[in-house]
């Protein structure tokens, strides 16, 4: 990412389904300039998913906000605040090969039963 790209990004989690945008903002802003806040919403049921983003102007800004909002309470929920972490594109999938056992099978067990490869007793 260059130097342009930098973004001062917190995530916000554990807040209200009640909390919108505004109030997100609303009770950031006391930190500094907000270029951005988000809440996170279901894409199917469009209800909040219970964390969001507040993207700051300046570092000093997000840093406070994270030294002052980690563990405070907003709209009867304490709420775990750092930084977010950068996501990079290509769907969350990762790549490679994954080795799960010497024969290649799935990571998850069977579970008990015969071990003659058959996924039913």
């Amino acid at each position: 990412m260059a130097a342009a790209d930098v973004e001062f990004r917190c995530f916000v989690g554990g807040l209200a389904w009640a909390t919108d945008d505004q109030a997100l903002e609303n009770a950031f802003s006391q930190f500094g300039e907000i270029v951005e806040s988000k809440i996170v919403n279901d894409r199917e049921t469009g209800r909040s998913r219970g964390f969001g983003f507040v993207t700051f102007r300046d570092e000093k800004s997000m840093l406070d906000a994270i030294e002052g909002m980690n563990g405070q309470n907003l709209d009867g929920r304490n709420i775990t605040v750092n930084q977010a972490q950068f996501r990079g594109g290509g769907g969350g999938y990762g790549g490679g090969r994954r080795d799960y056992g010497r024969d290649g099978g799935s990571r998850y067990s069977r579970g008990g039963g015969a071990s003659d490869g058959t996924w039913r007793n």
